[in-house]
């Protein structure tokens, strides 16, 4: 038995994504069951003492680069095999996932739950937050030039907008957020993944207090909505 394939077992096993410190405890903890397990036995004098396979001692000191080695290693084998799943690696973890390319036919177990396609105007309000975040309401208002009640509203009951806290400002305005749902809805490991993530958080927005709507701003002070708008097209 190879590590390659414990990795493997362990990702189709769980429920839920996998994150590369956990499967390399798995490892480490259940190979040094079975040696303490061998010991004890041995130990006590037991007749029928437990055979170790040679490969499980080197399993007790796994680390978390091997581990990831492996990921690349099943990525690398199920692109070259053509295989019609493949791993993805999410804000919590790795998974076992279908390939985009099968979309349509794996929703077809699932007649009654349809795709949830986000507006170009939640796409804008919710791009302003995730580059920008935390934000308050007025700050996405500032930005969009329109009251954004509603949409806030809207992106937080569908769970991929959260309040963040309060901002140390005249009123203690609401701050708002990204949560792990967005991420996995457009299928990034974090908000450094986003596109041009460092450059726009970089980009002077117009604030609450000027009151100008986006529109009114030199072109290159406007925030770029197209990388995230796209991302939501391939991912819904």
């Amino acid at each position: 038995m190879e590590l390659i394939s414990i990795v493997e077992a362990l990702l189709f096993a769980s429920q839920e994504p996998l994150g590369v410190p956990q499967m390399c405890a798995a490892v480490k903890d259940t190979a040094k069951d079975i040696l303490d397990a061998a010991s004890e036995s041995a130990g006590a004098g037991e007749e029928s003492q437990i055979q170790i396979p040679e490969w499980v001692a080197p399993l007790a000191q796994t680390t978390e680069e091997q581990v990831r080695g492996i990921l690349d290693e099943l990525i690398a084998r199920y692109e070259a095999e053509k295989h019609a799943f493949t791993l993805v690696e999410r804000a919590n973890g790795w998974r076992i996932a279908a390939r985009g390319e099968y979309a349509e036919w794996c929703r077809a177990l699932y007649p009654g739950k349809k795709v949830q396609r986000l507006s170009q105007p939640a796409l804008e309000t919710l791009a302003i937050v995730a580059y920008r975040q935390p934000i308050t309401k007025a700050g996405i208002e500032a930005v969009r030039g329109v009251s954004v009640d509603a949409m806030v509203q809207q992106l937080i009951d569908r769970g991929l907008m959260k309040i963040e806290g309060r901002a140390d400002l005249p009123g203690r305005p609401l701050l708002y957020g990204t949560t792990e749902a967005f991420l996995d809805h457009f299928g990034v490991r974090s908000l450094d993944d986003m596109p041009n993530a460092s450059e726009l958080r970089r980009v002077k927005l117009p604030t609450a207090e000027e009151g100008a709507p986006a529109a009114e701003q030199p072109q290159e002070h406007q925030l770029s909505l197209a990388p995230v708008t796209s991302a939501a097209a391939d991912d819904s």
